[in-house]
Formats: structure tokens, C-alpha cells, sequence
């Protein structure tokens, strides 16, 4: 078969897939597929935590936040790198390659930024409920908040812009990755090092002892509950509410540790390969690579179907929203569930 280039035209061309229509339609309906879900299940989520008064809590704030970083992952950088993949080919220019990448990395080092946080917020509802409000407050979110969208922003944009991510592998990539019509994320030895560090081993290390905290505490406090009633009856009526309570509080840590769960699968093969991959002459091809991006991008696409399995009070908002009843008056004050 003939090769083809992204631009016959122009030298140094890089090579445009030569795949036949069997193979480039379910491309891209499986990844059209992706972005729709993406887009529409974190949709529902941002809907749901705005619309709805009685889910405005510090929790919800982080995982409304997390749900905006997936959303604008499955509208601004998902479809572009759809094209990418499928074409081998990059058609919208270096700087909007440039753009795009950055964006990628900053939304991607944001969501696991999201989940360090979120973690810490289950630490203090589940380990340290008596003080919970007075150090979760809506000044303390705000502050993760922020945090989570500016540290990712600052280091990948500049990483990016800067070139920082080729740096010490610069003749290895001008003469044997970059051509012309590509937009590949490379990373150096250093850079590949630094960035699987910062984006993810190191947050996903804290979040891994911070759940195993949480339910060696759970575990405990269980097996406290249940002593307690066997011994006296009576303090189970007198105690029926902080009982629910602590009941409800481990399963939200359940939950929020399944998202985790969800996203160290999800994102382990990419941040695996870009730290290892420098070390071993880039030997995994780059189809491989590309294929682990899209693995890391379902991340997004899960979360939602995680809360709809878990959160008796996302169905509810979900099944308001899809039959339109939240925009009957006073709606954002029906109560989803019972405290």
C-alpha cells in the first residue's frame, strides 16, 4: 500500500494512516461515543450540584469542580485528539498543538488535583466528624479549588511553552519524532520523570494512604457502633442520628475511594509508559501510547456512572432532569434525600 502524507506537499511530511474504512469508522464512533458520554454524564452532574440547594455542601463543591475539568476534557481537548489518532495527522496548527496539549496535561494533573483534596475532605468527615464544618469550610474549598486549576495550569502551560518536556532530548526529537503536520506529546528523561511525579504518582501515593486510613478508622468505629448496641439497647435510640451519620459519611469515603480506584487504573498505563518510556529508547510504539491516552481520557467518562451507582440523590436529580421538572418553580429546593 502506497504511503500517504499529512501534507503531500511539504517535506518531512509526517505519515497519515492508511487505514481502511473498517477500521477508521469504529475509531471513530467508539470515540464520538466517548466524548458524547463525557460531555452529557458530567453535564448532568454540574446541573445537578448547581441547580439543587440542598446539594450545595463542601464535598459537592469539589466534586462540582471535578465535574467541570471533565466536562471541558470531553469538549475542548477529546475531540481534537479523535482526529489525532485516527488520522495520525495534526491540522489545526502548532501554537493551537501547543494549546491543546497544555490543556490536556493541566486537565488531566487537575482531576487527580481534585481527588487529593476530595480525599483529604473524607479524612475529616469520616476520622474527625466533630470538627469537620470548622475545617472544611467554604473558605478551605475555595482555596482547593483554586488550587487544583491554577498549580496544574502554571505547570503545564509552562512546561509546554517553555519546551521544558523535550529538554535534554532535543536532537532525539527534532530528528526522529517531530514532523511536520504532528502534534506528539514527548517527554525527556527528566521531564517524564517530573511530570508522572507531580500529575500522578506522588498525589496518588497520599490519596492510596489517606483511604487506607479512612477505612482502617471506618472499620473501627463500625465495630464500636455495633459493640455499643449489643451491650445497650437504648443507646441506639439516643444515638440513632450520629449512627446514620457516620453510617452515611463511610459510604460517600466508599464511594469518592471508587473514583480513585476508577482513575489510578484508568491513568496508570500512560504515566507508567512517560516514565519509563525515555529509559528504553521509546520503544513502546506511539499507537500504544496514544491508546493509553484514551484510556486515561474514559476516566472521565466513568465518573458520572459511579456517582448515578453509588448516589441515590444523583438518579433523582438525573431523572428530574430528563423530564424537565427542574424548571417548575421552586425546584432547586426538593429535597433528594433524608438527612
Amino acid at each position: 500500500m502506497q504511503l500517504q502524507y499529512c501534507f503531500e506537499t511539504m517535506n518531512k511530511s509526517c505519515e497519515k494512516n492508511n487505514w481502511s474504512n473498517t477500521i477508521r469508522i469504529p475509531m471513530y464512533v467508539f470515540m464520538a461515543s466517548t466524548i458524547l458520554a463525557t460531555m452529557v454524564g458530567n453535564l448532568a452532574v454540574i446541573i445537578s450540584i448547581a441547580h439543587f440547594k440542598q446539594l450545595h455542601t463542601p464535598t459537592n463543591y469539589l466534586i462540582l469542580s471535578m465535574a467541570t475539568v471533565d466536562f471541558l476534557l470531553g469538549c475542548l481537548v477529546m475531540p481534537y485528539s479523535m482526529v489525532r489518532s485516527v488520522e495520525n495527522c495534526w491540522y489545526f496548527g502548532e501554537i493551537f498543538c501547543k494549546i491543546h496539549t497544555g490543556t490536556d496535561i493541566m486537565l488531566s494533573t487537575a482531576s487527580i488535583f481534585h481527588l487529593s483534596f476530595i480525599s483529604v475532605d473524607r479524612y475529616y468527615a469520616v476520622c474527625d466528624p466533630l470538627r469537620y464544618k470548622e475545617r472544611i469550610n467554604l473558605y478551605t474549598v475555595l482555596t482547593m479549588i483554586i488550587a487544583s486549576w491554577v498549580l496544574p495550569a502554571i505547570f503545564a502551560f509552562g512546561m509546554i511553552f517553555l519546551e521544558l518536556n523535550i529538554k535534554g532530548s532535543e536532537e532525539y526529537f527534532y530528528n526522529e519524532v517531530s514532523c511536520v503536520g504532528g502534534c506528539f506529546v514527548f517527554f525527556s528523561e527528566t521531564s517524564g520523570i517530573v511530570a508522572s511525579m507531580l500529575s500522578f504518582f506522588v498525589p496518588g501515593f497520599v490519596m492510596i494512604c489517606i483511604y487506607g486510613k479512612i477505612y482502617i478508622i471506618a472499620r473501627r468505629q463500625a465495630r464500636s457502633i455495633k459493640d455499643s448496641a449489643n451491650q445497650i439497647q437504648i443507646h441506639i435510640d439516643l444515638d440513632g442520628n450520629q449512627q446514620v451519620y457516620r453510617s452515611r459519611e463511610r459510604k460517600a469515603a466508599k464511594t469518592l475511594g471508587t473514583i480513585m480506584g476508577v482513575f489510578l487504573i484508568c491513568w496508570s498505563p500512560f504515566f507508567f509508559s512517560t516514565a519509563t518510556g525515555p529509559f528504553v529508547n521509546y520503544v513502546i510504539p506511539p499507537i500504544v501510547i496514544d491508546a493509553f491516552v484514551w484510556v486515561g481520557y474514559l476516566n472521565s467518562t466513568f465518573n458520572p456512572m459511579v456517582y448515578a451507582f453509588f448516589y441515590m440523590w444523583f438518579r433523582r436529580a438525573l431523572k428530574m432532569i430528563l423530564f424537565g421538572k427542574v424548571f417548575k418553580f421552586d425546584s432547586s429546593r426538593t429535597i433528594l434525600y433524608y438527612e
